[in-house]
């Protein structure tokens, strides 16, 4: 007989924002940011000691390639994360494919290919990230450059 009846609803409780604000979006807590650009940098300069090797065994000199490339990726992501808002739209675009450029030029330069054909590979990965970042940039702020807010 009570079969028609709604059964009882939860109650929602809003969340209070976290104290841990570092001002960029996304970025919360003691840690700053950094998950993201570590953990990319990681699977970067394990691709990059990889790479390095050409099949044969690990030594150290790839091991440490493999450490410095990573760490300079999340530096390099890092800062451009916590950085992007004080650059306009085009410069932000730039420096995004800029990275992803320089990155995917490293990272075919170490498989013993020439520079020229590791520039002709860099330049449309970076032209293709420009108008990526340019696009979400271009349609999710307003002419200021001030974040559109969400419906």
């Amino acid at each position: 007989m009570a079969a028609h009846a709604a059964p009882p609803t939860r109650r929602h409780h809003h969340r209070r924002p976290t104290t841990g604000t570092t001002g960029t979006a996304g970025t919360t807590g003691a840690a700053g940011g950094w998950m993201l650009p570590v953990v990319l940098g990681v699977i970067y300069g394990l691709y990059a000691s990889t790479v390095a090797r050409h099949g044969g065994p690990l030594t150290w000199g790839q091991a440490v390639l493999g450490v410095v490339s990573a760490a300079v990726l999340a530096v390099a992501l890092h800062t451009l994360r916590r950085r992007q808002r004080a650059l306009p739209r085009e410069p932000r675009a730039m420096a995004w494919a800029a990275l992803a450029g320089i990155a995917i030029g490293f990272l075919f330069s170490l498989s013993n290919a020439s520079v020229l054909s590791a520039v002709v590979l860099a330049l449309p990965v970076a032209a293709g990230v420009f108008c990526v970042a340019f696009y979400v940039f271009y349609t999710h702020e307003d002419a200021a450059g001030r974040p559109l807010p969400r419906p």
